[in-house]
């Protein structure tokens, strides 16, 4: 069984230090591979890009890093819509757009639902990130993003079909838009951290007139009557019920802090791009 090329993307350790999107522009910008790509514009979008998201108001807030990158689709759209086999999927998993025969092909560009074909006016050509398989070809253990990434956010494997699915399973990995059914070879850790959102607080209390937090204090999240999580405060006594769906959903947090006091608050997620909501600090 052929092993084939993945790329694991872990949400949670991108801190946007842009070392994998400078290491492809350093590949390709000023450079040609014949058989896999034509330089890269030094102006436009890059083949490997950063995006963000900031979700929570002050004073808990959350930022997070996705990388996005062509997804080397074993049921990509690109294939099916590009002329004269101009664009291929290789025995190892990997997605090249064929310089040469891509040339003119414009609406490769719209036929990518991930917005990762980006299109050279110089060259009259789409692009794509390939993996760097012209440094593979020649040896190389992973490609140059993965090699420069000091936090292990980007993690290149080569492996069997059947052993990468037990790596998504032990890992719970998911696909960026599982809706798409592209079945991509790029796979997501913590994908929540950016598509998800949450509900957290801090809770505090006065004793003989000094305000301390409160840790140990049981929070229970629910949604119409029905119990949706249960955690304990921290040491800060901050409580997070993170992995929400950004939906318009009514919840309910109640705490009890034993010896202490109780309080219920109702709160509304509003649908949008990012509705996590940060109570501030609960005074009980």
């Amino acid at each position: 069984m052929t092993d084939k090329w993945n790329m694991i993307v872990d949400v949670a350790n991108c801190t946007n230090c842009s070392l994998c999107s400078i290491a492809c522009q350093d590949e390709f910008v000023g450079n040609q591979f014949p058989g896999y790509a034509e330089e890269m514009p030094r102006r436009g979008k890059n083949w490997i890009e950063i995006k963000q998201k900031v979700r929570g108001q002050a004073p808990m807030i959350d930022v997070a890093y996705l990388p996005e990158m062509c997804q080397h689709c074993d049921d990509a759209p690109c294939i099916k819509a590009a002329e004269n086999e101009a664009i291929t999927k290789r025995p190892d998993g990997i997605v090249i757009i064929d310089p040469v025969k891509s040339k003119g092909q414009r609406h490769l560009v719209e036929a990518c639902p991930y917005g990762a074909i980006t299109w050279n006016e110089e060259k009259d050509i789409p692009q794509s990130w390939f993996f760097d398989a012209h440094l593979l070809d020649e040896g190389w253990k992973e490609p140059r993003g993965s090699q420069v990434c000091a936090t292990n956010a980007l993690v290149a494997k080569k492996v069997s079909d059947a052993e990468m699915q037990k790596i998504i399973e032990e890992e719970d990995l998911r696909e960026l838009h599982p809706e798409l059914k592209t079945k991509p070879r790029v796979w997501y850790k913590n994908l929540d951290r950016y598509q998800k959102c949450f509900i957290g607080g801090s809770i505090s209390t006065e004793i003989e007139g000094v305000v301390d937090c409160i840790e140990g204090a049981v929070v229970t999240l629910s949604s119409n009557g029905q119990e949706v999580a249960k955690m304990e405060t921290d040491y800060f006594g901050d409580f997070k019920f993170d992995g929400l769906a950004p939906e318009e959903t009514s919840y309910t947090v109640e705490i009890n802090a034993k010896d202490i006091g109780e309080k219920r608050i109702d709160v509304t997620l509003q649908a949008g791009d990012s509705p996590s909501i940060s109570l501030g600090e609960i005074r009980l």
